[in-house]
């Protein structure tokens, strides 16, 4: 695992240095496509099937409802957070990136380990799973269950499928992202608009609104579970941090972006959900697992679109292949950058020759989902990987905060308000506390001991840097047989 070397360029130079030394990923993200991929990656699965678990968590629809407000007003101010982070440290990798230049190597490489092995993985075999599921659904019609082979066979081939357009492409990459955002927009606004063509016949359950906030949860626990719910929908927030470099005119397109795409998801989740609340009985949500193939909302496309009520599946479709590209797209990146950290074998550092993607840390990124496919569902995995994703936001705003107090004069083209990061950072001390403390499971120990095993790790690879011949001979031949060669930093 070693450093691969550093070489500084010209602001958005793409493709080869121009002394032809190394290689570099290409600028090649402008704001609408920055905007597609963070709202695209948001809106995925989670919308359609996270409601189930918020009203179950918080007991009522009104404060369902505040859940998923709150939500949005959380992963908006941490967006912020992350972009004056960004004009710090303008390099991609998200948080491992600003926790290794501030805290330093080891919380860095545990970030790392627990992202690249278990947290994008899993989240994309979870999305991919979810493809699978409302892709198959058509084809079985009243059944209860799917055959559990063709489902992750199904999702193995959507992982499959992203990988190949992934490395051919960052272009093509890009494009498919804002190919799925505007089918993902489409589904929501149709649900929307179905919301309110049955409240104007007089048929939606308004009742539910009189009576609001009728058995709201007083446990802390609980709503913390329902918060973890609820962010699995924006989830992504994010992502566009993780690939800084490859965005054109970063420090105002990052900020634009946020101010942009996660007021718009924002407001669709919560007219999605008073949708779903006006159609559906809050028993009927309780009992429908994926909202937009069962009980009332096929309803919903058949009054607004009639014969053409098939494009919302095929939208929702498409929503969740997206929302699993838009992964692939940022998760891999991050993957590229810890191994050009020295954090991750070498060869993940390299890009293909000729197409400029990291195509190594593709492929590990896909192999890794492709075995957590197997045994994976995607009920058992989001509030586990929440509390893992929490436990990161907090250390990155943690990050935040010291730098404004030992780094004060830091130039800094945008700043945030000092409380915000503080409120970003006693959400997330809740958010990760609360659970455990009220509701305790078991698999947040597992959780807590995985993390802890990145320590030994990081010491006997990173530190006393144990480097087998085998794997110095295995990195020198798929560096040959993948085409591949090691990049530079693209710099501001």
């Amino acid at each position: 695992m070693e450093r691969s070397q550093e070489r500084n360029g010209g602001e958005g130079v793409a493709g080869r240095e121009p002394g032809g030394e190394g290689l570099r990923l290409r600028r090649e993200i402008g704001l609408w496509s920055a905007v597609s991929l963070m709202a695209g990656c948001m809106i995925g699965s989670g919308v359609f099937m996270s409601p189930q678990g918020v009203l179950v968590y918080m007991g009522s629809p009104g404060a369902s409802l505040m859940v998923w407000a709150g939500c949005g007003l959380l992963a908006m101010m941490g967006a912020l957070c992350y972009a004056e982070l960004s004009a710090l440290v303008p390099k991609s990798g998200g948080e491992y990136a600003y926790i290794l230049q501030i805290f330093g190597s080891l919380p860095a490489f545990l970030v790392i380990y627990t992202f690249v092995l278990l947290v994008r993985p899993a989240a994309i075999a979870a999305v991919s799973l979810s493809f699978a599921e409302y892709a198959v659904t058509p084809f079985y019609p009243g059944c209860s269950s799917m055959p559990q082979a063709v489902l992750k066979g199904v999702a193995a081939s959507c992982i499959l499928l992203l990988t190949l357009v992934n490395c051919w492409s960052s272009r093509l990459a890009t494009m498919l992202v804002n190919v799925c955002a505007v089918a993902k927009v489409f589904s929501l606004l149709v649900i929307v608009v179905g919301g309110a063509v049955v409240l104007g016949q007089g048929r939606g359950h308004t009742e539910t609104f009189l009576l609001a906030f009728h058995n709201t949860t007083q446990q802390a626990g609980r709503i913390g579970m329902a918060f973890y719910q609820g962010m699995w929908s924006f989830d992504g927030w994010n992502n566009v941090n993780y690939v800084v470099e490859e965005l054109k005119n970063p420090k105002q397109n990052l900020v634009w972006a946020v101010m942009i795409a996660i007021p718009l998801v924002t407001s669709l989740y919560l007219l999605v959900n008073i949708s779903y609340l006006l159609v559906l009985s809050p028993n009927e949500i309780l009992s429908s697992d994926a909202m937009a193939v069962s009980w009332g909302v096929p309803c919903i496309f058949q009054v607004v679109l009639g014969a053409w009520a098939w494009l919302v599946p095929l939208a929702v479709v498409l929503s969740t292949f997206g929302s699993a590209n838009g992964m692939f797209f940022g998760g891999s990146r991050v993957c590229y950058v810890a191994a050009r950290e020295g954090h991750m074998p070498q060869l993940l550092s390299m890009v293909h020759v000729h197409h400029l993607t990291p195509t190594p840390a593709l492929m590990f990124t896909t192999a890794v989902a492709l075995v957590l496919v197997i045994p994976g569902s995607f009920s058992t995995i989001v509030n586990f990987l929440s509390f893992l994703g929490w436990i990161t936001y907090g250390t990155t705003i943690g990050c935040l905060l010291y730098l404004r107090i030992k780094k004060k004069n830091l130039p800094r083209p945008y700043k945030v308000p000092t409380i915000i990061p503080v409120i970003m950072l006693l959400a997330s001390l809740y958010l990760v506390l609360a659970p455990i403390i009220d509701h305790p499971q078991i698999e947040f120990l597992y959780i807590f001991l995985f993390l802890l095993s990145g320590i030994p790790v990081y010491f006997l690879f990173v530190y006393f840097h144990c480097q087998p011949r085998c794997l110095q001979m295995a990195t020198l031949y798929l560096q040959l047989l993948l085409e591949v060669a090691p990049t530079t930093k693209n710099v501001d």
